[in-house]
């Protein structure tokens, strides 16, 4: 059964990415807005450990997401200062 907390995560799964890499002007919304969303969910009562183990994937997927993003803004700088 499909839990309304399992339809969160599968959005947050499909949204954060995109969200993150953004546009030339950077992320849409910053790494910490998807860390607060993540940190409700894990804060829910019941998670199974399926839930959890999605959560804990997505939080590493945006630790290497910052990690980009960071790196691109530090290009853009770089390129448009030289």
């Amino acid at each position: 059964m499909v839990t309304l907390l399992d339809l969160e995560i599968a959005h947050l799964a499909r949204v954060m990415g995109a969200s993150m890499i953004g546009d030339l002007a950077g992320p849409i919304l910053p790494g910490a807005y998807w860390r607060g969303r993540l940190h409700q969910l894990l804060d829910a009562q019941h998670l199974t450990n399926a839930q959890l183990r999605s959560l804990d994937s997505l939080l590493l997927q945006l630790d290497e997401l910052e990690a980009q993003v960071s790196h691109g803004i530090a290009l853009r700088t770089a390129v448009s200062v030289g």
